[in-house]
């Protein structure tokens, strides 16, 4: 049924399309087949997390600044952009050239009323809707350095007093409450998007909802989106919006055509038959090199916390001394794994200046395996809970995140060195999650991962869980963070950041997990970003 659904919509395209896209043999007029895991939870730039729906937004929407493969902000929609010195206020000036395009008759032709610029006004009202507190927007936070920001989320000043100021329709100053050298990162996330107020209050509570309550400015628009959560064919369908087809914003592929799945398994079998051609895993099992490009990033963090209210592991100095004992090259053994040693905080896959963070810092400096100082930890430890053994402890563990074999290395390691039997708790997504919330655990190996490519969100992951939190003053990490005034700076805060948190023995790396992008080899330039789970096609190449 799912080549059915395709070969529908090859008919139903090929019908109404048939000229200006002819194929030069690089992918113009290529219709990529993917397939993405789980209905979009919203359309919706300022609302949305899921990986699904990154994906779909980064395609269908376009902001300010984007990042290309190697983490390198460039403009997008602004053609330029200064900064005061004082490094406050941030003006661009923006592209004339970039469209919103509604198909209000669905007939798949650009009519004259049906596009029309996207000026300084969309993204005033979209930066107001994110620090707006009745959006309720997940990115809050990120966006709190614009001035008043902190008070507009705290409901303490209007959104119409955010730093946010349409100088003209191609002109927009951003001020800050502070110098922040991420905040050009920032506007390089689909949170950023622009947001037309006139159409979004036409939607009526809908905006991202379905295929009528959304427009698009970036590479392609939204043709077709039906979901059934009982059914098979499920579907999004998506065509390249022509309107912004230009010679310095060139979208090569014609059509990207979806599936969606409730399975990765389903997913993985789709690709091995050759009905899509691309998917991102975290398991790289039975992924035949030789046949397939597999891309490995490295963008998520296991480390082991501990629950702030168990009798056991509470304290700082059985902390310590578990961490002190831990020799992560002996326990990887050099098998051939998705696993790399890790001992800082921030994964390799984070980018500063273009480069690997881990490049620039290496994490070696915080190796601290030392068994001698690991058994005087213990026996301080020991004294300090009043107990001569650990009793019925676990390591909780969400089941797929890592071999399990790895684990019980560790629990040798400790039943070696300190004399304690620590099991494994194996249990599902859903319990995993809820247990962390609940506080139901002795120790949990924990996936920290970024909700973008940035070591301050790394940073923030720590204001989420008590786990991460309990014993550190998250909220001044992140503040020091906030306020660096450039990259150098930021290399320097982030490592001294790192070290602190480290101190505190509340998160202990273990391993920098890899997720992997994998593709036919007949395709080049879709570009992943491993911590949003999005997939850009506007480049994409098609050889076959």
């Amino acid at each position: 049924m799912k080549k059915l659904t395709i070969l529908v919509c090859m008919v139903f395209t090929a019908t109404l399309f048939s000229c200006g896209n002819e194929d030069r043999g690089d992918g113009s007029g290529h219709m990529y087949d993917v397939s993405i895991l789980g209905n979009p939870q919203s359309l919706d730039p300022q609302y949305a997390t899921d990986s699904a729906s990154n994906t779909i937004i980064k395609n269908l929407y376009s902001g300010l600044m984007t990042s290309d493969k190697n983490g390198n902000i460039l403009c997008c929609n602004a053609e330029s952009y200064s900064i005061s010195p004082d490094g406050l206020d941030y003006t661009f000036k923006l592209r004339e050239d970039n469209y919103w395009f509604y198909d209000e008759n669905d007939n798949d032709i650009i009519d004259d009323d049906e596009y029309f610029p996207v000026t300084a006004k969309d993204y005033v009202f979209a930066m107001r809707r994110i620090l707006d507190p009745e959006m309720q927007s997940p990115y809050a936070e990120d966006f709190s350095c614009i001035r008043n920001g902190s008070k507009i989320i705290s409901g303490k000043e209007l959104p119409e007093t955010a730093g946010v100021i349409a100088v003209d329709d191609y002109t927009l100053n951003i001020s800050l409450d502070y110098p922040c050298a991420e905040f050009l990162g920032l506007l390089a996330t689909n949170a950023s998007a622009p947001c037309n107020r006139d159409f979004f209050y036409s939607t009526k509570g809908r905006y991202g909802l379905d295929d009528r309550s959304v427009m698009s400015n970036g590479s392609f628009f939204v043709r077709q989106w039906f979901y059934d959560p009982y059914g098979v064919n499920n579907i999004l369908y998506m065509k390249k919006n022509a309107v912004n087809n230009t010679d310095n914003n060139e979208i090569i592929p014609s059509y990207l055509s979806f599936t969606i799945e409730s399975d990765e398994n389903d997913i993985r079998t789709m690709f091995r038959n050759g009905e899509i051609e691309c998917f991102t895993t975290d398991n790289p099992d039975g992924l035949n090199k030789k046949n397939y490009i597999v891309t490995p990033y490295c963008a998520t963090t296991l480390g082991l916390v501990f629950s702030p209210d168990d009798k056991y592991f509470s304290g700082r100095s059985i902390r310590k001394a578990l961490a002190l004992s831990l020799d992560r090259e002996k326990i990887l053994d050099s098998k051939e794994t998705d696993l790399v040693s890790a001992y800082g905080i921030i994964p390799p896959s984070v980018t500063l200046l273009g480069r690997s963070y881990r490049e620039l810092v290496a994490d070696k400096q915080y190796e601290f395996y030392n068994v001698a100082e690991a058994k005087r930890c213990f026996k301080v430890a020991e004294a300090e809970i009043q107990s001569e053994s650990i009793e019925e402890a676990k390591i909780l563990v969400c089941s797929g995140t890592i071999d399990p074999d790895y684990l019980h290395k560790i629990s040798e390691s400790w039943q070696e060195t300190f004399g304690i039997y620590i099991g494994i708790d194996e249990v599902t997504p859903s319990e995993f999650r809820y247990r962390i919330a609940e506080n139901d655990y002795n120790i949990a190996l924990y996936p920290l991962k970024a909700s973008y490519n940035s070591g301050l969100a790394v940073i923030e992951e720590f204001s989420k869980d008590d786990c991460l939190s309990y014993s550190i003053d998250v909220d001044d990490l992140v503040d020091e963070i906030r306020r660096c005034t450039d990259a150098s700076e930021l290399v320097d805060c982030y490592c001294n950041q790192e070290s602190k948190i480290l101190d505190k023995y509340c998160f202990i790396p273990l391993f920098y997990k890899n997720s992997y992008f994998v593709m036919n080899d007949d395709n080049e330039d879709i570009i992943y970003d491993p911590f949003t789970g999005a997939v850009d096609f506007r480049i994409a190449k098609n050889y076959n």
